[in-house]
C-alpha cells in the first residue's frame, strides 16, 4: 500500500500524481494515460481502484520519466472543480504557499 494511503477515505475519489524528472514540474495522470499538468485534466479514481494502477503505474514511471509517483485523495466541488484534501496537495496542484489563497489577507495600511 502506498505511504499516502492512510489521508484516502475508503469511499473517496482520488487523482495520481507525479514529478517529472526533467523539470521537476507536478503532473497528474490523465484518463487518456497522458500526464497533465492540471488537476484539472486528471483522472478521478475510486480510492478502492487507485492502489491497482498505483502499482502498474510506478513501474513504467522511469521510462515515461516521471518521479514519486501517488495517489492523492479529492473533491469536486461546484465552481472549482478537483480539489485535493490536504493543504499540501493544494499547494502542489494551484501554486505556491505564498500565493494569496495560501496566506492570510492583509489590509492595506494608508499613509496620510
Amino acid at each position: 500500500m502506498d505511504i499516502r494511503s492512510n489521508r484516502r477515505d475508503a469511499d473517496g475519489q482520488s487523482v495520481i500524481t507525479a514529478n517529472r524528472l526533467l523539470d521537476g514540474i507536478t503532473v497528474w495522470h490523465a484518463a487518456d494515460g497522458s500526464w497533465r499538468e492540471h488537476i484539472a485534466e486528471a483522472a478521478l479514481i475510486s480510492n478502492t481502484e487507485v492502489e491497482g494502477l498505483l502499482s502498474d503505474l510506478k513501474t513504467q514511471a522511469q521510462s515515461l520519466g516521471l518521479v514519486g509517483v501517488y495517489g492523492v485523495q479529492v473533491t469536486e466541488e461546484p465552481g472549482h472543480g478537483i480539489v485535493p484534501v490536504t493543504a499540501r496537495e493544494r499547494i502542489r496542484a494551484f501554486g505556491p504557499s505564498v500565493h494569496p489563497e495560501f496566506s492570510p489577507q492583509k489590509e492595506a495600511q494608508h499613509v496620510g
